[in-house]
């Protein structure tokens, strides 16, 4: 990035030593806030991304491993029902009735609708399911190299923190609001349609900022990077992202050591169940 002639000096000429010059009370504070801002994109740019691998991973987890965990609440529960069948002990009998119990939650309004639909309305696989047709599983997305370029340096250009004034942080904040979508669906060919919709569109040059509203500007900063310090903090420690730090590189294998875990068990149970039965 190229200095401008106002951090530069008065009248766009660099200051020699000894010229008796004095800088500006606002030139520290200004770069201060310059490296602020580009700090908080950056870590804004991790985060979104770390959040869309989380949802990818979180789908595919539910994909392939969901029926599973279903199978092994299932057989659990039916070992405790034969246990209570066979000791007639009233806590053995509580026990088996609370597992039946929990395969059959009543779920509220919220949890009902929670991956059937969003603001656009029903999912494809929602609505194949409410009209009797085969159900697809859910599509794969993983962005691209590519797209991760494209998509950070769309965000770097575009980023709303950069804008000074209430216009052009809508126009930005409409646009970057598109970046995201189209970087959730890892799409490479939107991605460079809005490249280069940008590259077409107003360069803004950037007002320095008096020395108050610096100061303001900081205190804004701080205040997102704490409330995005702690969205990280929750992606990062939720049962999904624990489990896609330990293999970023290739959730695949990760899921296939899972998967293979889980089937052990699922063989565990049904020779116990069949032992109970027999």
């Amino acid at each position: 990035m190229t200095t401008s002639e106002g951090e530069q000096g008065g009248g766009g000429a660099e200051r020699a030593p000894g010229d008796g010059g004095a800088a500006r009370p606002e030139d520290r504070l200004e770069q201060a806030v310059r490296a602020a801002e580009q700090a908080l994109i950056e870590f804004e740019i991790a985060v979104e991304t770390f959040r869309v691998e989380v949802e990818n991973f979180s789908r595919l987890h539910e994909q392939k491993l969901g029926p599973v965990y279903a199978r092994l609440e299932e057989l659990d529960a039916r070992i405790l029902e034969a246990k209570a069948a066979r000791s007639d002990d009233p806590e053995d009998r509580r026990r088996a009735d609370e597992a039946r119990a929990g395969l059959m939650p009543i779920p509220g309004v919220e949890e009902l609708m929670n991956g059937w639909m969003d603001g656009g309305g029903l999912f494809p696989e929602a609505g194949a399911m409410l009209t009797d047709q085969p159900v697809r599983p859910p599509q794969r997305v993983r962005p691209s190299e590519e797209a991760r370029k494209l998509y950070r340096d769309l965000a770097r250009k575009a980023h709303p923190d950069l804008a000074q004034e209430d216009k052009e942080r809508a126009r930005r904040e409409e646009f970057i609001t598109r970046v995201n979508a189209a970087y959730a669906r890892g799409s490479e060919a939107e991605l460079r349609e809005l490249a280069e919709e940008w590259a077409a569109g107003p360069e803004l040059k950037r007002v320095p900022s008096a020395g108050e509203e610096l100061y303001a500007r900081l205190e804004w900063l701080s205040r997102r990077k704490e409330l995005l310090t702690l969205v990280a903090r929750e992606l990062e420690e939720s049962a999904i992202g624990s489990m896609l730090r330990l293999a970023p590189d290739d959730p695949d294998r990760l899921l296939e050591e899972i998967a293979g875990q889980l089937a052990t068990q699922v063989t565990e149970r049904e020779a116990e169940l069949a032992a109970l039965l027999a």
